[in-house]
């Protein structure tokens, strides 16, 4: 894995996972899965999703640190999970589709879905092509409204895989994700995206968060829709305004998400999905009032929990000494691990309510 790329994709790295009121082992399982889009976003034009999936695994699998950096000296602490470790038991679990943020992995957001399938779930994250934190960035990995494309491709290799397939209880699904993966959360339940009102919105409020250049990939809004407009994206942004909802989705749960203001208010307004937001209320990437918050005021079906003092990058890793001399994005005004927990308390309560205890 790149360091130098981990250090990069702050919005995107996860919390540790010390929740002691979550016993159990974690499975991890790698699958492939096919959306034809991710060959216009991937640097290498490849047609195919990397899949991450954690489950419940039998007591007696042994796990591997998923820690981040040197080996020895990481950076960002995660935890741990069993590579093709024995499901726990028979039983149909309920499925949640996890989405990371803009320039991240499915290994980098383990804080908080590692806790959600050692409480039941199976967990089935992808790396978004074109948009993470192993491959080169290009600008087509930020056309986010095929994001759920990729978690619907993933849901579908789950599905085909024998080992897996008989584990999922399909009829409780849900879908989370942190930052440009809570916009996906968002999309994948029915919010149709809007690219022209994007640019209205930056045009008036240049200096937002959401308009401004990343550290991911150091390209202003203005300068990545006016790519959309090329002759190589132009016909694939066409159908960004696209029905992009996965079917079956029952609930939603959002981590800071962003760019809200990418979202059509109204089918944000007819959006019958339970919807649960958490964010920071000292966030400049993502500002509540032009993202979470915003959204929560036109969801009819919404929970939304603010924390004082917690800012965009207060939901990366746990930083370790190492990742604190080594990244700016390691300074904190509040400890992370608070901030973590409520948000893994929050999602566990949301899916126990909206899907039934795993």
């Amino acid at each position: 894995m790149d360091v130098r790329a981990l250090l990069l994709i702050g919005a995107l790295v996860a919390a540790p996972l010390d929740s002691g009121a979550i016993a159990g082992q974690v499975g991890e399982r790698h699958l492939t899965a096919a959306n034809p889009t991710a060959a216009l976003r991937d640097a290498e034009h490849r047609d195919t999703v990397r899949v991450t999936v954690w489950y419940p695994a039998a007591p007696d699998a042994k796990a591997l640190s998923l820690d981040i950096g040197p080996p020895g000296k990481p950076l960002f602490k995660v935890g741990s999970a069993a590579p093709d470790a024995a499901f726990a038991d028979d039983a149909r679990r309920p499925v949640i589709l996890f989405s990371h943020g803009f320039g991240g992995t499915a290994r980098m957001m383990a804080w908080f879905t590692l806790p959600l399938a050692r409480a039941g779930y199976v967990v089935i994250a992808v790396d978004h092509p074109g948009n993470n934190g192993n491959d080169k960035m290009t600008v087509g990995g930020a056309m986010l409204w095929d994001r759920p494309g990729d978690l619907a491709a993933a849901l579908d290799a789950a599905g085909a895989d024998p080992t897996i397939a008989r584990h999922l209880d399909l009829g409780r699904l849900g879908v989370a994700g942190f930052s440009a993966g809570g916009f996906t959360a968002l999309a994948a339940t029915g919010a149709h995206v809007d690219v022209a009102r994007l640019q209205a919105f930056c045009n008036a409020n240049p200096t937002d968060g959401i308009c401004m250049p990343q550290k991911e990939f150091p390209l202003s809004t203005e300068q990545m829709l006016a790519a959309f407009r090329s002759p190589g994206l132009a016909p694939e942004a066409a159908h960004s305004g696209d029905d992009h909802s996965i079917h079956g989705v029952r609930a939603a749960f959002a981590i800071a998400p962003a760019p809200i203001q990418m979202l059509d208010a109204a089918s944000l307004k007819a959006d019958e999905t339970p919807v649960a937001i958490i964010l920071g209320d000292a966030d400049p990437v993502a500002a509540p009032d032009t993202n979470g918050r915003f959204a929560a005021r036109d969801l009819p079906h919404v929970e939304l929990k603010e924390l004082p003092g917690v800012g965009h990058y207060d939901f990366l890793a746990t930083c370790t000494p190492a990742g604190v001399a080594a990244t700016p994005a390691c300074a904190h005004k509040v400890a992370q691990n608070p901030t973590h927990q409520a948000a893994i308390d929050m999602a566990l309560a949301f899916f126990a309510k909206t899907l039934g205890a795993p």
